[in-house]
Order: structure tokens, then C-alpha cells, then sequence
């Protein structure tokens, strides 16, 4: 099996009280960069789903793609790094990139690669979008399931238990397909391919890559593309024009009785 995984470098959210925010710009400079979290959770299903987990011996082809500049290299070595065998990157800067854009820019790699399966994250940490699966799916015509919670590889496709209100929906998809996965994709048999028995179980989370698989990175193939060249013509569409930080918080007050406190619940806070 072949599979893409799109990933997008984050700026740390766990340091995101560095963040300073100007009229019409936000300064992230004080910020490390790490690669998104679901993306993340998406590479380790792929990885999984592409070799027998048991005997850890890999089957199959996992490429990771990018769209960022010279710096978003780190984050694909490091995805190459934990198993990841190709890197793509599509240079280009934030500022030139919304989510339609990103989703143009995919299908075009999707068509240059032909995978069988298309694996993301559900969102970015960064804007929350959860958008660029969903645009993707549709520019390529493929059959989606987002927020996978289980993947197990079948004939043909996949079988997909998908996070519900409620529970969980289960859809087979027919390659190639498009899945975006939320963070329980990373429990220990929550992915299989199959050449994994299911009795095996995997480390819970995602896995670590060791010094010689680091070192090894830096040989693996890191294609750069053009952004030009897979999506000529298309120009972002979304545009922040004014940027402001939320008010400050307000500190508590006490009161005296529950009368106190409802009123202020109805008449301040407007709750009741």
C-alpha cells in the first residue's frame, strides 16, 4: 500500500502565551515549531498500516508532503525519521496559502503520487479549521471518513470506525480514499494492516525515532516543488485585515447570597 500523509508544521501551542499580537500582524517569532499533533497521530497510522507490527518489517510506501518554506524541512525530517520513507515540500510562505489553497495544492500532488489512501489529521492546532480534508476529498472525488477513532486495512480499502455524537459510525472506503484521523487513532488496536495479527498490540501514542533512524534521515529522498507549478492561477481567497487580542479578564467578586448571585448571573453576565 502507498499512502500520502499530509502534515503542516505548528507553532508549539503549549507556548502560545508567547504569542504577541500587533494591528495587523502576529509575531510568532518567540515560538519553536513542531509538527501538528494530528498530523502526527496520522503518520503513525499510516506507518502502521504499512507493515506487519508484530515483526516490525514495513510493506508498503509512506510519502509525507508539506507546504511551507526552507524551515518546514526539519518538521519532514522528522517525519522521516520515525518511517517515513519520501518527503515532498511545496515552497511557499503562510502568508500565500489559505485552506482552499492548501487543498488545490494536495491535489496535485495526490495526481503526481496516486496513492491508494490519503491520511491527515483532523485539524490544525494553529486555526482549527478542520477544513482542507474535507476540500481535498472533494477536488479529488475520493470516499472520506473524518475524525477516524480505528483503521484496519481490508482487500481493496479500509474499514473506518469514525467518531459520532453518541459513539461510533463504521464506513468502508474502496481505494483510493481520503481519511483524517482524531487522537484515539494512536491507542494500541486502534490501526492494522493486514499483515499485523490482532492479537498484537501497539506502544499506546505515537512512536519515537531513535538516533540511527535519525541520522538516516538526512539520506532519505526531500523532493521541493514549486507552488506555481500545482496550482497556477489560484490565489488565496481568505484575508485577515485586523488583528486584536481578547479583552482581559475581568477579576471575581464575592457575594453575599445565592439572590446576590443570581442577579448578577441575569443582569451582568446575561446568562439567565
Amino acid at each position: 500500500m502507498k499512502i500520502l500523509v499530509a502534515v503542516k508544521r505548528v507553532a508549539d501551542p503549549d507556548n502560545a502565551n508567547r504569542i504577541k499580537i500587533g494591528a495587523d500582524a502576529i509575531d510568532t517569532s518567540g515560538l519553536e515549531w513542531k509538527l501538528n499533533p494530528f498530523d502526527e497521530y496520522a503518520l503513525e497510522a499510516a506507518l502502521r498500516l504499512t507493515e506487519d507490527g508484530a515483526k516490525k518489517q514495513r510493506n508498503g510506501e509512506v510519502v509525507v508532503v508539506t507546504l511551507g518554506p526552507a524551515e518546514a524541512d526539519a518538521t519532514l525530517r522528522s517525519a522521516l525519521a520515525t518511517g517515513a520513507d519520501r518527503a515532498i515540500r511545496v515552497d511557499a510562505t503562510d502568508d500565500q496559502l489559505d485552506g482552499r489553497l492548501v487543498a488545490k495544492v494536495l491535489a496535485g500532488v495526490v495526481a503526481k503520487e496516486s496513492p491508494d489512501l490519503v491520511l491527515m489529521g483532523k485539524q490544525a492546532v494553529d486555526g482549527d479549521n478542520n477544513h482542507v480534508g474535507q476540500a481535498l476529498a472533494e477536488l479529488l472525488d475520493y470516499p472520506m471518513a473524518t475524525f477516524a477513532a480505528t483503521i484496519a486495512e481490508e482487500r481493496g480499502g479500509v474499514l473506518v470506525a469514525r467518531e459520532v455524537d453518541g459513539g461510533t459510525a463504521t464506513l468502508r472506503l474502496r481505494f483510493p480514499a481520503l481519511v483524517t484521523v482524531d487522537l484515539r487513532i494512536v491507542a494500541p488496536q486502534s490501526v492494522y494492516s493486514l499483515e499485523t495479527d490482532r492479537s498484537f498490540k501497539y506502544n499506546d501514542g505515537v512512536r519515537f525515532a531513535p538516533l540511527p533512524a535519525i541520522m538516516k534521515a538526512k539520506r532519505k529522498p526531500l523532493e521541493v516543488l514549486q507552488l506555481a507549478a500545482l496550482a497556477e492561477g489560484v490565489e488565496p481567497t481568505t484575508h485577515y485585515h485586523q488583528y486584536t487580542a481578547p479583552p482581559a479578564r475581568k477579576a471575581g467578586v464575592k457575594v453575599a447570597s445565592v439572590a446576590e448571585l443570581v442577579d448578577k448571573l441575569r443582569n451582568e453576565a446575561r446568562v439567565l
